[in-house]
């Protein structure tokens, strides 16, 4: 018998497990189609952009409904050579130089995959001694160090590493016996995994649904534009990504959280009240918020000049764009809410 937890933290970690840099998500959308092409009944389909489209009929399709959930990460891109052998990097993403300071990395070639860590340029106390606290981490004081014997620029390009490969970071996926999600990258794959949970499960036991759904993987969003190519026919998005936790915000680790307004401004209101209707209704964990400094695959679609309505969701996910963690609390209630949604 189908199980949804057991499913979605498989799926969760295998998904996290796949590197998917925003530019470099090939392979991990065909992770996804290999998931899904036995199945009937479903059309699957990639946009342009190489995004990942599965489309299911309703019986009525009085309206479409796109679900949208990104599965590009932050990341960063060889920038250059240096002539020690170390390569500087541009981010891809926004996030603060600091928070990749250590981290472990893989660097991907045309032709290989090669591991190295990002190190600071002045990273050892007793050589620099307090020059190494004092130093702005940044683009020119951060740099890849390469598990490679390589002395100058010439031996890296011996490698076949050039500039624009991309660099991907170590997620470090950890669940504790507490039900608690540690890794990096949990924004967006956590909703990833919660939308490729609901589609399954509504595979699985040929559940009907009243309208068509399209669900939307998207490869885009962390540089603005996820989803400005949705399907023509989309009446409404909901974005499914993380639920901002912290300082000010009401949202936890173990809500889905339901945004009123994020940088781009309000969402439709009439969304946010049913979402909030089917939660206290089914007694679904739920914090309403405002994300300050956020956008989405849904304020992307409306930017872009779609006439739809546009809604997000979203687990309740902490330190984001950093070492992220959630719970399963609020992936279950995520899915809870959403598959209310699509079914009732």
């Amino acid at each position: 018998m189908f199980s949804r937890e057991k499913f979605l933290l498989k799926i969760l970690v295998e998904l996290l497990q796949i590197p998917s840099v925003t530019g470099n998500t090939e392979k991990i959308i065909q992770y996804i189609i290999d998931q899904f092409s036995s199945y009937p009944n479903i059309t699957i389909t990639k946009n342009q952009k190489g995004g990942l489209i599965i489309t299911l009929d309703g019986t009525e399709n009085e309206k479409v409904i796109t679900v949208s959930g990104h599965i590009d990460t932050l990341g960063a891109m060889v920038n250059s050579i240096k002539g020690n052998g170390n390569l500087e990097i541009t981010q891809i993403g926004g996030y603060d130089w600091n928070s990749i300071e250590g981290e472990n990395c893989i660097v991907h070639s045309f032709e290989k995959e090669f591991t190295g860590t990002i190190v600071l340029t002045k990273g050892s106390t007793h050589v620099f001694g307090s020059e190494t606290s004092k130093t702005v981490r940044d683009q020119s004081t951060l740099e890849v160090r390469l598990d490679e014997k390589v002395m100058n620029k010439e031996d890296v390009e011996k490698l076949g590493i050039r500039v624009g490969d991309f660099v991907s970071f170590d997620p470090r996926t950890v669940i504790t016996p507490s039900g608690y999600i540690k890794s990096r990258h949990l924004d967006d794959k956590g909703g990833v995994a919660v939308i490729l949970t609901l589609l399954k499960d509504l595979l699985e036991n040929n559940t009907p649904l009243k309208n068509r759904v399209h669900f939307l993987i998207s490869n885009y969003e962390e540089v603005g534009h996820g989803s400005s190519g949705i399907p023509t026919d989309t009446t409404e998005i909901i974005a499914v990504d993380m639920g901002v936790v912290g300082g000010n915000q009401q949202g936890s680790e173990h809500h889905v959280s339901i945004c009123a307004k994020d940088s781009s401004g309000p969402y439709d209101l009439n969304l946010r009240r049913e979402f909030v209707s089917i939660c206290e209704k089914l007694n679904i964990p739920y914090k309403i918020d405002i994300y300050p400094y956020y956008g989405s695959d849904a304020s992307a679609a409306l930017r872009a000049g779609h006439n739809i309505k546009a809604g997000l969701i979203g687990p309740g996910v902490a330190n984001s764009h950093g070492y992220e963690r959630t719970h399963k609390d609020a992936l279950s209630a995520t899915f809870n809410l959403l598959y209310a949604y699509l079914t009732k």
